[in-house]
């Protein structure tokens, strides 16, 4: 069969042919018709995610949509390796894939999966987000980050606050509250202060770095607004670490949690996606995509702009947007 290979960390992927999965017991073969370019999948591929094996070659791509061999439509996440979701057909385990709604088409499926699974999970399986309470979503202005808006609302949340550093689409992203990321410093907690004052329940953070420390230093500053802060980092997309003043925590209720793989079952995870999924239509959620043929993997795989999707028959090529 075809697929998009990584022959070693920091090379692009090839297209080329791999060996045919074979189904063990408690198996399935997904024939895949479509699967969307990630930052895990990337990540995974150079070698760089902390869930990479280090084991080459192998298919990239870690989730899609496809069919079994008896016709059902399906959304599955981790083939089991070294088999990946970007290629004619893939092995996955029962347990990590689900049923598709009737409404809702491939691609559409497959690019909203991953990011939309990225803000369920965090706020119903890690912050545990109860109705009526106020999010801030640091980084909204990402693929993720908007969507981690729609979600959050979706759920429960009555007020959402976003955080973004392109003021223009931070003001389209349909947030209660914008807080613009800029140079200065002291300017961005002292608008963050104001907001914890008020009280903010839970912050889901896409971006760490210097961003989450101002965050969790003006939280602190501000004292107790109620429950305590539930911090759940997300994302890295501003940097891999933060020099965190000690005070910050022992003066205040701070919970500081992760999410993703790891610290959510993968059970979990599916569970999350068809959350996503299953109000994706009656929710009408929207996101720009363009599908090009696996064959391209190479020289598409750098990305930038919209996302794209991996299709491995290029009769089903198109681009879209979901609404």
């Amino acid at each position: 069969m075809k697929a998009a290979i990584a022959l070693k960390p920091g090379h692009l992927p090839v297209y080329d042919d791999f060996a045919e999965p074979v189904a063990e017991p408690g198996e399935v073969i997904v024939h895949v018709t479509a699967s969307a370019l990630s930052q895990l999948a990337r990540g995974r591929a150079a070698g760089h995610h902390y869930s990479a094996t280090g084991q080459y070659p192998f298919v990239v791509g870690v989730d899609g949509v496809g069919r079994l061999d008896d016709g059902r439509r399906v959304y599955f996440l981790l083939p089991r390796s070294p088999f990946g979701a970007m290629a004619d057909r893939t092995v996955v385990k029962n347990g990590q894939w689900l049923p598709l709604p009737e409404d809702l088409e491939d691609s559409t499926a497959a690019v909203l999966a991953n990011p939309g699974m990225s803000s369920w999970a965090a706020l119903t399986q890690r912050a545990r987000l109860i109705d009526g309470e106020t999010v801030l979503i640091n980084g909204a202005t990402g693929v993720a980050g908007k969507l981690a808006v729609w979600v959050a609302r979706h759920l429960g949340a009555a007020r959402v606050i976003a955080t973004g550093r392109n003021e223009a689409v931070l003001r389209t992203v349909g947030a209660d509250a914008e807080v613009p990321l800029g140079e200065d410093r002291e300017a961005f907690e002292a608008a963050l202060h104001q907001h914890f004052s008020s009280g903010v329940h839970v912050v889901l953070d896409y971006l760490w770095g210097a961003s989450a420390r101002s965050i969790l230093v003006a939280a602190a500053k501000a004292g107790p607004s109620g429950l305590p802060l539930r911090f759940v980092q997300v994302g890295s997309a501003a940097g891999s670490e933060v020099a965190l003043p000690a005070s910050a925590l022992r003066s205040s209720a701070i919970q500081i949690m992760g999410s993703g793989l790891g610290s959510v079952s993968v059970h979990g995870l599916v569970g999350a996606i068809d959350g996503v999924l299953q109000a994706a239509a009656k929710a009408r959620l929207s996101l720009d995509y363009r599908a090009v043929p696996l064959s391209d993997v190479s020289t598409t795989w750098a990305g930038g702009g919209q996302r794209i999707v991996y299709v491995p028959n290029p009769a089903t090529v198109a681009t879209g947007t979901y609404r």
